[in-house]
C-alpha cells in the first residue's frame, strides 16, 4: 500500500474541521467525535433557500446542498 494515499476518515466537523462527524442514533443528527459539539441536518439550504429531503435511514446523507454546495448542518 502506497504512504501516499490518503485516508478517507469520513465527513469533517463544520466547526473544528476534523473528520470525525458521525450520525447519532436520532436521524439527522450528527456528533464531531474530536470536539463533541452536535449538529442537526437543515431540510433547507441557508445559503440558496433550496429544500431537500433528509434521507433518514441513508448512512451516506448528503450534508452538502445540491444547488450551491452551503453546509446543511446546524449547530445545536
Amino acid at each position: 500500500m502506497s504512504g501516499d494515499a490518503e485516508i478517507d476518515l469520513g465527513p469533517k466537523c463544520p466547526t473544528c474541521g476534523e473528520p470525525w462527524l458521525r450520525p447519532t442514533s436520532l436521524p439527522g443528527r450528527y456528533r464531531c467525535l474530536y470536539c463533541m459539539r452536535r449538529f442537526e441536518l437543515r431540510s433547507e439550504c441557508p445559503d440558496c433557500g433550496s429544500h431537500s429531503t433528509i434521507a433518514r435511514l441513508s448512512d451516506s446523507a448528503n450534508l452538502s446542498c445540491r444547488n450551491c454546495g452551503g453546509d446543511m448542518l446546524r449547530a445545536i
